[in-house]
């Protein structure tokens, strides 16, 4: 709850702070994209991302996920850091102080804003030690070359790095569910690595719900 004190100090009442109308700033004259700290932004293209996948698997084969999930698991820890960065100087409140309702709604508007698509979380396992994360309007799925188990490798790296310095703990994430295979969502199963082993050969034959059986059983 905002006190009169704090109105009256800071002559504001904080909103989202990855509001779209606000968080993203621009100088069409200039060609500049930036955020509301002056950090600069960029707009990809969806045929470089196609590029990219297109290139990976033409040099690297089937290492190509893996290269992928890496160069998301480098990009998570930067993305981690700069997102509580943020949080901290705008709410005054260090994210692991935050109500978690807050917490949740600022890192939703984050993932709309940067275009990622929706994203979400499902605590239905967590007392069995997963946490699943959901997606929709993915570009990571959508651009991805047809095959026949989930793509997201670099969603994948991102957050398994997120919640892993969230939590203190070393996280892994394997996606279970994929747009590119006509899922109604992308689904992420985090969990400790070697319980989440089993699901990396079960992604290929079973569905999401089975394969949560398997593993938390």
């Amino acid at each position: 709850m905002i006190s009169v004190a704090d109105l009256l100090t800071n002559n504001r009442i904080p909103s989202n702070y990855f509001a779209t109308d606000a968080y993203v700033r621009g100088d069409l004259e200039l060609g500049l994209l930036e955020n509301r700290q002056g950090d600069r932004l960029l707009a990809i293209p969806e045929t470089l991302i196609q590029g990219i996948y297109a290139g990976l698997e033409k040099e690297t084969g089937q290492a190509s996920r893996l290269v992928l999930f890496n160069c998301g698991r480098w990009w998570g820890k930067n993305f981690y850091v700069r997102f509580c960065e943020q949080l901290t100087d705008y709410y005054s409140v260090s994210p692991a102080d935050m109500p978690m309702v807050e917490f949740l709604q600022s890192l939703q508007q984050c993932w709309i804003t940067h275009g990622w698509g929706k994203i979400e979380l499902d605590q239905t396992y967590q007392h069995r030690g997963f946490l699943v994360i959901k997606t929709w309007n993915s570009p990571f799925a959508k651009l991805a070359p047809q095959g026949k188990q989930p793509s997201c490798f670099l969603e994948a790296g991102i957050l398994s790095t997120f919640f892993s310095q969230l939590t203190g703990r070393e996280l892994h994430c394997v996606q279970t569910t994929c747009e590119s295979l006509e899922a109604d969502c992308n689904r992420f199963v985090i969990g400790l690595t070697k319980r989440l082993e089993p699901a990396e050969t079960l992604v290929t034959n079973l569905e999401h719900e089975a394969i949560m059986q398997q593993i938390s059983g």
